[in-house]
């Protein structure tokens, strides 16, 4: 199964500060046939204004992933960490027990990212942070894990899922293909930038194109593409 989600039908809401538009249901959106993807519970495709952002508040029992795709984002949280986050980069938060943070953009252009929450195999556990730079040109051709709960894949950021969040620079005309470990993995890919194919499906940047019940998923970049995919369980 492979079904498109146009950015045009997600849900959105424009703050001022924060144009944000929401895959899944969150916060006053709401769409019942959009609640979760398997383990996928959010991915939120955030603009944020210059000099504002999310003032700290509490989460618990989430994994959760930022992927900047353009300016950064400045984190800090009730653990002590602080870290700035550019575009290209990721960073992980398992909120755990509970944490509180705050993420702002202090920069002078609009940061742009996608927020993507994944539910955890267990609740609990102690919460942590972390961020790693993740060279484009490292991802040239292929999917490089940069986040996942799966055994070997060693460089990409530990979460506590059984999930993998995955990115790759595809060129125009070229295709690159993903092998889940099972059929009934639940597959979303977005193109941060680009327009892709998958089987008779076309996605051009910003859309979401859930995937399920495939043994394996060929992408054809239409136009130089810059992809996310996150396999859950």
């Amino acid at each position: 199964m492979i079904e498109l989600r146009p950015f045009n039908t997600l849900g959105a809401a424009n703050h001022g500060w924060l144009d944000a538009h929401h895959h899944f249901s969150f916060a006053s959106y709401h769409d019942p046939a959009r609640v979760h993807w398997g383990a996928l519970r959010v991915w939120n495709d955030d603009a944020i204004a210059p000099k504002s952002g999310f003032p700290t508040h509490p989460h618990s029992d989430m994994e959760i992933i930022t992927y900047v795709r353009t300016g950064a984002i400045t984190h800090r949280d009730s653990m002590g960490n602080e870290g700035r986050t550019e575009a290209g980069d990721v960073q992980v938060m398992s909120a755990g027990t509970g944490v509180a943070h705050s993420e702002f953009n202090l920069e002078d252009e609009t940061t742009t990212l996608f927020q993507i929450w994944i539910i955890p195999d267990q609740r609990g556990g102690q919460p942590s942070w972390g961020a790693r730079q993740f060279p484009k040109d490292d991802r040239a051709g292929s999917f490089v894990p940069l986040a996942s709960g799966v055994a070997n894949d060693n460089d990409a950021l530990k979460i506590r899922a059984d999930a993998r969040v995955l990115g790759a620079t595809i060129k125009a005309g070229e295709s690159v293909t993903y092998t889940p470990r099972s059929a009934d993995r639940h597959l979303y890919l977005v193109p941060a930038t680009g327009k892709v194919r998958i089987g008779d499906v076309e996605a051009v940047a910003r859309d979401g194109v859930a995937i399920t019940q495939l043994a394996e998923v060929t992408i054809t970049a239409l136009e130089d593409s810059e992809v996310v995919l996150v396999d859950a369980a």
